[in-house]
């Protein structure tokens, strides 16, 4: 390894890093504009000029462009370099318009800092500076264009990291453009990235506009909700209300980045018509008088009818204390067990993917841009987990070979093999791409490892196309010589055996010696622990055996807890019938849900911007803490009505009675079950002791790079050819088998709430295959009404070539009625599909 110095002190670092990115390891910023440790070196702006002295390269040299080698000396306060620099800052302030009085970037300006320090303070030039147009590019990112520096850095990040091309550089020289050919929203799901990396005021927030300078906000460390990666940010809050948010760097997780939804996804939080008082049959009382009349009205039903006559029904979006202390509470009053998902086969699949994972297979999301070979199966990354788009993204501009076998039209912002079956087919031909990866020799040391059940099941064959069992053994041989191969498999359209498939895969190709491992999606970003705490097949009771408990009137009284099953049950009607029974719901939650304005009892609940400290477990079984951003009450343009708030001194602060909801249920438990004597028992040790999973993880908070809660080793190879057979059902002829799915933007609950993601989204459409149209005689962009159990439904129509058929996709869209389904997935007839 290279040793150099630096300033009079010597660092040795690896082979290959840059001397810009060496100094920073002393604590050395070297001034810089176009440079980023995300982005890597490009040269542009010329201000990271320091003095070589001694060793291989001598003079003043960019330092972002020079390798650190060994016997190296430079200088970065050397008279000369500091002289090159100050003129450099002259050169890209001629045509500022010097507006910073105005500008957003303002009070954290890069430019603002360097000039300052490069000092830089009288402008010589006299001549007339040069001028843009701005254009507007949607409803997240302000453009600015006469601030530009010209530092390259938009472009780079938008075209060759996240892979889009509707941004970029126009003209040259001194007149080079940054932006669209023709105005209009950007199309990249990453365009707010822009913001966090131009170093002056050109693409700034235009969802935090004009709403306080850096130095105004409560700002600190906090976690993204809208999918299970567990995203980390920055969040910033002024007068009760998050007002910005901002990618925070994981170096496991997100890297530097985030998506636009989980960026401007967070106005839920200070919705106007967000639940901030406690109600009892519609009226307001004081929260803890609520919670007294929820234990009471509980306690009479559980006497009167036994202790099933109360459910519990969380979600996979509670902290990790709120699923806990639900956990807890139905178990202490004999209630039946909570749910966390919205049906038995997700579910069943969750819970079969987080038994799968242990500490051998499991990568994170910046181990995949390591990888030389992914597969990502079921899993549609832009619509379901953005920055697993930008990860794969990553994995291919170093050489990967990325292939996605799933029947929806996939997109992806890099080159990748699209291989479109049905879901009732992957299960075979992931087990014929595992025999073309496996050599003779390979499979007969299945034999001999003890998995001779699963080398039956590389016997399958995929009659139907055999062009694409071709291509399938092709993909398999191509995985031969890789060493660092990733499966990525989702858990949304896939049939219940696929995640534990998927597993075996991974497993097997480690026996024969192929490095590889898993990552899995799931639905929500705490149903990790959600699964954890769901325990076994048998302790997790299926959704539509409650709804007929309902309709049969065993079940009596429902906790919903940060849950609106109206969101995601398929049946709008008959959840209304079945709730209609019950004597009692008691809703706590933090959305203004139509459950909400349903339930007896409202018990307001804090977001995780305001709660004590919040504990998240991700997708790959990171468990990830979020401390407190503000301490919550209703953000005073509320309170103001726009205007200055009441010049009135109260001695509380204005809609600041919600409580975590793991604190309202420990509560409500107290209430139910008071026993003075009873040693406390925070919910984290009970929950260890409960549940293995959570033993090696001592106490909260989460160190800072989050804690993995997997086991040393997982469950063997489970599948066999018999099992994967079964799954493979095929499509009746003259039906269409019809899935849910999800979009970048309106599908999302929390991020559904936001008034700006709402301008963002697009119109939600009926994806079916270009050829299953021509079947029915449909066109693309034609209206059609589907007949479903709960009515009709009409949407139109896109026709895709890349997709498989016998499938349609509908958006569990909030624009989209679809909650008329009944049930799904569902097979819809030739006939119940009509124009018009």
């Amino acid at each position: 390894m290279p040793k150099l110095i630096i300033d009079h002190r010597e660092i040795e670092v690896p082979p290959g890093t840059k001397v810009i990115a060496a100094a920073e390891r002393l604590g050395i910023m070297i001034p810089r504009f176009c440079y980023h440790p995300g982005l890597g070196s490009f040269g542009a702006c010329r201000m990271c000029a320091v003095k070589f002295l001694e060793g291989p390269v001598k003079g003043v040299e960019m330092s972002c462009m020079t390798e650190a080698q060994d016997g190296m000396v430079f200088s970065t306060t050397d008279p000369e370099a500091v002289e090159f620099r100050r003129y450099v800052i002259e050169w890209l302030m001629l045509n500022h318009p010097h507006d910073c009085p105005v500008c957003d970037e303002g009070g954290h300006c890069l430019l603002q800092e360097e000039t300052i320090s490069g000092g830089h303070g009288l402008r010589r030039y006299e001549g007339k500076k040069r001028t843009f147009h701005d254009q507007d590019l949607g409803v997240f990112i302000q453009h600015e264009m006469n601030r530009c520096i010209h530092c390259w850095r938009c472009r780079n990040f938008y075209q060759g990291f996240a892979g889009y091309r509707d941004y970029g550089a126009m003209q040259i020289g001194n007149r080079t453009y940054f932006g669209k050919y023709q105005e209009g929203p950007l199309e990249s799901p990453f365009s707010g990235n822009l913001v966090d990396l131009c170093p002056t005021g050109v693409l700034t927030d235009k969802v935090a506009r004009f709403k306080g300078r850096r130095w105004d906000f409560e700002r600190g460390p906090s976690l993204c909700l809208h999918c299970s990666l567990g995203c980390n940010i920055t969040s910033g809050a002024r007068y009760r209300e998050v007002l910005r948010q901002e990618g925070r760097f994981h170096e496991k997780v997100n890297g530097y980045f985030i998506c636009d939804r989980g960026r401007f996804g967070f106005r839920y939080e200070s919705h106007p018509q967000r639940p901030r008082r406690a109600k009892v049959d519609g009226r307001e009382v004081s929260l803890p008088e609520a919670v007294q009349a929820a234990a009471a009205r509980l306690g009479r039903i559980s006497r009167e009818a036994g202790p099933d006559a109360v459910a519990c029904w969380g979600s996979s979006r509670s902290s990790l204390e709120t699923q806990a202390e639900l956990r807890r509470l139905s178990r202490g009053q004999g209630w039946r067990a909570p749910l966390f998902f919205n049906d038995a086969s997700q579910d069943r699949k969750v819970r079969n993917a987080v038994s799968r994972l242990d500490v051998r297979l499991a990568v994170s999301l910046r181990e995949i841009e390591e990888a030389d070979f992914i597969l990502a199966v079921g899993a549609d990354p832009v619509n379901e987990a953005p920055m697993l788009a930008l990860a794969l993204r990553q994995a291919q501009r170093r050489g990967a070979q990325v292939a996605v076998l799933d029947p929806r039209p996939v997109f992806l912002p890099l080159e990748f093999q699209h291989l479109p079956v049905p879901p009732g087919s992957i299960n075979r031909c992931l087990c014929i791409l595992l025999k073309g990866a496996l050599s003779s020799r390979a499979a007969q040391g299945l034999l001999e490892a003890g998995a001779a059940h699963f080398y039956d099941a590389l016997k399958c064959s995929y009659d139907q196309d055999p062009g694409l069992q071709d291509r399938l053994l092709a993909l398999g041989r191509s995985l031969q010589p890789s060493q660092r191969a990733v499966i990525v498999c989702g858990t949304e359209i896939v049939r219940d055996s696929t995640p534990d498939l998927a597993a075996d895969f991974v497993l097997l190709l480690n026996t024969a010696g192929i490095r590889t491992g898993l990552f899995y999606l799931l639905p929500g970003s705490n149903a990790f622990g959600a699964a954890l705490l769901s325990g076994t097949a048998e302790d997790a009771p299926p959704l539509h055996p409650l709804i007929e408990a309902m309709e049969r009137g065993e079940v009596k009284a429902l906790i919903l807890v940060e849950n609106d099953p109206f969101w995601h049950f398929p049946d709008k009607d008959r959840l209304k019938r079945a709730l209609d029974r019950l004597e009692l719901v008691v809703a706590l939650d933090y959305l203004p849900s139509p459950v909400m304005a349903r339930a007896q009892v409202v018990l307001p609940t804090t977001t995780l911007f305001e709660g004590q400290g919040s504990a998240f477990v991700n997708q790959e079984g990171r468990l990830q803490w979020a401390p407190r951003l503000h301490h919550g009450g209703a953000p005073l343009a509320q309170v103001g009505g726009g205007s200055h708030p009441p010049r009135v001194f109260l001695d509380y602060v204005p809609g600041s009675e919600p409580r975590p909801g793991g604190e309202i249920l420990r509560d409500l438990g107290a209430a139910l079950t008071p026993d003075p004597g009873a040693p406390a028992v925070d919910w984290w040790t009970w929950l260890a002791q409960e549940n293995p999973g959570f033993s090696n993880a001592s106490a909260l908070p989460a160190p800072p790079g989050g804690l993995r809660l997997l086991p040393e080793a997982g469950k063997p190879p489970v599948l066999s050819l018999e099992e994967v057979n079964r799954n493979a059902d095929r499509v009746p002829e003259g039906h269409l088998e019809l899935f849910l799915v999800d979009r970048t933007f309106g599908t999302e609950e929390l991020a559904s709430y936001s008034p700006h993601i709402q301008k963002a989204e697009q119109a939600p459409r009926l994806l079916l295959s270009a050829q299953d149209a021509a079947q029915l005689g449909l066109a693309p962009g034609e209206q059609v009404t589907l007949r479903l159990p709960g009515g009709p439904l009409t949407i139109e129509i896109e026709a895709a070539v890349n997709m498989a058929s016998g499938v349609m996709f509908l958006p569990r869209h909030r624009q989209l009625a679809w909650q008329k389904l009944g049930g799904w997935p569902m097979l819809i007839a030739y006939n119940a599909i009509e124009k018009g």
